[in-house]
């Protein structure tokens, strides 16, 4: 199965360049913006060589998602199981970031497996703040149950000003994606596309692939949101039941094929495969998708 690296390759060699040069004093003071939504700012003082402070700016949630302290629900609790002793939180984070990391590169693992391993998950902090709220139902689903406190639709921000959305219930989590497109010919080509896709999961291999729905209208599980939140050209995509993906696999795995699919929607429908036909994109996407058979 082919899934998008979670984790900012940019940041990672950044704190790989570090760990190798740690006896070299050097000031670093690196900006940069990556899928045009998130900024990130890394620092390193002469003075302190070891400490690296990590900002984040995350995408503008819509007026439906729920932050707290500028963060997704969930998400200081994630950061905490992620990273250990190895990153504080400092709070408040730096002007005009929601979140701000301080890095102890002496605190690292001594072996160098374990020491990359817990770089890739600081260099996944995207994934793991903005993919937090997912975690915890999806924990809840495990042991079929519900998180306290929570509504019946949850949106989660996947781009500025755009989201996607969890139906979380005892028994099932369902997804719902809005497509939309500021291209009026992506969106003429994701609407055949997405056509296609549909007639693609009725052949026999994708038989028990779990359920999936496209539709030009909102589905039922969005009664209650917003007007803004419900204006998608190029209709809505509903994943019925993700809790077999969760028996088969990690939360982390399952996690990241979610994001995948947004990631994914704005890379498969360029304007420039016009010429294209789009059946052959179908399998692909819905490999992507995480609706085929999981051979994780």
């Amino acid at each position: 199965m082919i899934l998008l690296q979670s984790h900012s390759r940019f940041l990672l060699q950044t704190l790989l360049n570090r760990v190798q040069n740690l006896e070299k004093s050097v000031e670093l003071d690196y900006h940069w913006v990556e899928f045009d939504d998130v900024r990130y700012h890394v620092q390193v003082s002469m003075k302190n060589p070891h400490i690296i402070l990590l900002s984040v700016s995350l995408p503008t949630p819509p007026l439906e998602t729920f932050f707290l302290g500028g963060l997704p629900f969930g998400a200081i609790e994630a950061i905490k199981a992620a990273y250990g002793v190895t990153v504080q939180i400092l709070d408040p984070p730096r002007d005009g970031f929601n979140l701000t990391l301080k890095l102890n590169l002496s605190k690292l693992p001594p072996d160098e497996e374990n020491r990359y391993s817990i770089l890739v998950k600081v260099a996944s902090v995207r994934e793991v703040v903005l993919g937090a709220p997912l975690r915890v139902i999806l924990k809840y689903l495990a042991s079929r149950t519900v998180a306290p406190d929570i509504d019946r639709l949850v949106a989660l921000v996947h781009r500025p000003n755009e989201s996607f959305f969890l139906v979380p219930q005892a028994e099932k989590v369902t997804v719902v994606f809005p497509m939309r497109f500021k291209d009026s010919i992506d969106t003429v080509l994701a609407t055949s596309f997405l056509q296609e896709f549909m007639e693609s999961r009725r052949t026999a291999g994708l038989s028990n692939a779990p359920p999936c729905l496209w539709s030009h209208s909102p589905p039922l599980e969005l009664q209650g949101a917003t007007g803004d939140a419900l204006s998608a050209n190029a209709g809505f995509v509903t994943f019925g039941n993700i809790k077999r993906l969760v028996s088969f696999t990690t939360f982390s795995v399952v996690v990241n094929m979610t994001n995948s699919i947004m990631c994914n929607k704005c890379s498969y429908f360029p304007s420039s495969c016009g010429r294209q036909k789009v059946g052959p994109y179908c399998v692909e996407f819905i490999n992507i998708s995480c609706i085929c058979e999981l051979s994780c």
